[in-house]
């Protein structure tokens, strides 16, 4: 059984929802974690997680929707987190990638739902692009409470090494097969497989040799089978592992 901690059901770009879970399952992907990232696909994914027994959800505002937001936004994620499918707050974080000049809202909005999270005993799930030094500065400051993730996680072994200090863990999706990657590639050798765990962040960054098409959480078995690879471990072994670490952390 494999676990994709990091897909989004929620988007538009999925018409057959029931396809796409038992195409999955057909895989031997029997759990789903589908990631919010604004107000409009938390609600949502919680609509999804009825529709679904092996499907789970998070609820945050991602940095590029920080703007979107509302003075009484907090209360409406600590309303959503009610739901038992809800398992972590995310996806939140930092991602100066394509704009840079609101990051004091970014921060704010970050350490907010961090907060948020250590009051509800919840892990949180961090997106990171091009932050990784104010990244590391707030979570030192704001550490989570609960072992936490670190997703598509594309920074260097040693910011990774201080992210484990922290108590994060790390998942790789498709961008771990491409052949550009071996910065992603070298992090994925050194880090031990206790603290890796598979995402597909369907419906984008599908692996190697669906580059370019629309992912899916059945696509996980081919990120297993790379991570396999680099670690010199046979693919029932990282099955095991990262179903394991996955659903440790997000008690599912």
């Amino acid at each position: 059984m494999f676990i994709d901690v990091h897909a989004h059901l929620c988007d538009d770009k999925f018409n057959d929802l029931k396809e796409i879970v038992e195409d999955a399952e057909n895989q031997g992907v029997n759990k789903i974690i589908s990631a919010s990232y604004n107000f409009a696909s938390c609600e949502k994914n919680l609509e999804i997680a009825k529709m679904f027994n092996n499907v789970f959800i998070t609820v945050g505002i991602h940095p590029e929707n920080v703007d979107e937001i509302q003075d009484d936004y907090l209360k409406k994620l600590k309303d959503m987190v009610k739901n038992k499918k809800v398992v972590a707050i995310g996806e939140i974080g930092l991602d100066y990638h394509w704009r840079d000049d609101n990051k004091d809202l970014q921060k704010r909005i970050f350490i907010e739902q961090i907060e948020l999270a250590n009051k509800l005993d919840l892990p949180i799930v961090v997106h990171c692009r091009d932050a990784i030094g104010d990244t590391l500065q707030i979570l030192k400051e704001y550490t989570p409470k609960c072992e936490s993730l670190m997703h598509c996680y594309s920074g260097s072994i040693e910011s990774a090494k201080e992210f484990m200090k922290l108590g994060f863990s790390f998942s790789f999706g498709g961008v771990v097969t491409f052949k550009n990657a071996k910065n992603v590639q070298e992090v994925v050798k050194n880090i031990p497989i206790e603290r890796i765990m598979l995402e597909t962040d369907c419906p984008y960054m599908s692996p190697e040799p669906f580059r370019g098409k629309i992912n899916e959480p059945k696509n996980i078995s081919i990120i297993a089978e790379k991570i396999a690879e680099l670690k010199n471990l046979k693919i029932s072994e990282i099955e095991e592992k990262t179903t394991k670490n996955s659903e440790k952390m997000f008690k599912i």
